[in-house]
C-alpha cells in the first residue's frame, strides 16, 4: 500500500470537544485547493461547522486533505475572501474560525457585476422595485402592532429630519425602509433589499447629494412615504407595495434614460403582488 492510500484510509482526529463532525477525505491532486475550499464550505452549510467553531489546525489540515502546507493556505485565503472564515496567523487557540453570515459578501459580488457590466443600474432600482414591492407586501398584511409603532416612529423621525440636512434625512429613510422590511418578517428580503439599496446608493452617491439637498424634495419624499405607510396601516397589500415601487422609481428615475424609465414604469404598474 503506497503513502496515498494510507492517507485515504487514515482517520485523522481534529474534532473540536464540542461534537463530532464528518470527516474530511484527501483532495485531488490537480487544483486541489479547490476541493478543500468545497469540502469545508460543504461542512459549513450542511452545520457541521458552525460560526465560531475553529477549524483543526494548517498543519492538522494538511494531514487529513494529504497535501502540502501551502495547498491548505492557498485554500484558506479563498474561503477567507468569500467571507466564511477569519484566519489569525500566529494564534495559539487553533485553526482559522467559521465567520457569521454578513451581507458583505453579497455586496462586494453585486458591486462587482455592475462594474463589470454584468448589468446596470436600471437593472439594480428594478430588483429594488420587486424585492421592496414583495416586503411593503407583506409588512402590510402581517405586521403586528408593535411593528406598526416602529413604523410610526420611523416615519415621524424622517420628518423631523428635514430640518437637518439631506444626510441626516437619509439616513432615517434607510431606518423607515428597515423597520418596513422587518415587518415582512423575511430576513432574506431584509438582507437583499439592505444590499441592493446600499449598492444603488454608492453608485449615485455624488448626485444624490448635490441633488437631493433641497427641503422640497425631502418634503415630497416623506409625503411619498406617508402613503406608502397609511396603506400598511389599512392592512392593504397591493396598494401598499405598489406606492413602494412607485416611491423607488420617483427617487432613483431622474437618473435613468427615459425609454429605460419608462419600462421601470411599466414594470411598477403591472408587476403582479
Amino acid at each position: 500500500m503506497n503513502t496515498q492510500s494510507r492517507s485515504e484510509e487514515q482517520e485523522v482526529t481534529t474534532t473540536p470537544s464540542s461534537g463530532e463532525r464528518r470527516k474530511f477525505t484527501p483532495a485531488r491532486r490537480v487544483r486541489a485547493y479547490e476541493s478543500i475550499v468545497k469540502q469545508i464550505e460543504d461542512a459549513i452549510f450542511r452545520g457541521d461547522l458552525r460560526p465560531g467553531q475553529r477549524l483543526p489546525s494548517e498543519r492538522e489540515l494538511t494531514v487529513e486533505f494529504a497535501v502540502s502546507r501551502t495547498t491548505v493556505r492557498e485554500a484558506l485565503r479563498v474561503l477567507e475572501s468569500s467571507g466564511l472564515i477569519r484566519s489569525k496567523q500566529g494564534d495559539p487557540t487553533g485553526g482559522a474560525e467559521v465567520q457569521q453570515f454578513s451581507p458583505d459578501g453579497l455586496r462586494r459580488s453585486l458591486t462587482a457585476m455592475v462594474h463589470l457590466e454584468q448589468f446596470d443600474l436600471t437593472d439594480l432600482i428594478q430588483f429594488r422595485m420587486a424585492i421592496e414591492g414583495s416586503a411593503t407586501y407583506l409588512a402590510a398584511v402581517g405586521h403586528t402592532a408593535e411593528q406598526l409603532e416602529r413604523m410610526e416612529a420611523a416615519h415621524a423621525h424622517l420628518a423631523d429630519a428635514i430640518d437637518s440636512g439631506y444626510e441626516a434625512f437619509s439616513q432615517a429613510d434607510v431606518e423607515f425602509h428597515h423597520t418596513v422590511a422587518e415587518a415582512a418578517n423575511s430576513g432574506l428580503l431584509r438582507v437583499c433589499n439592505d444590499v441592493a439599496r446600499g449598492v444603488v446608493i454608492n453608485l449615485i452617491e455624488t448626485k444624490l447629494s448635490t441633488t437631493l439637498d433641497d427641503r422640497a424634495l425631502m418634503l415630497d419624499s416623506w409625503r411619498r412615504h406617508e402613503r406608502v405607510l397609511d396603506a400598511i396601516r389599512q392592512r392593504d397589500g397591493d396598494r401598499a407595495a405598489k406606492l413602494a415601487q412607485h416611491d423607488i422609481l420617483d427617487h432613483f428615475g431622474r437618473f435613468l434614460p427615459e425609454e429605460r424609465r419608462r419600462q421601470l414604469e411599466q414594470f411598477a404598474s403591472h408587476s403582479p403582488m
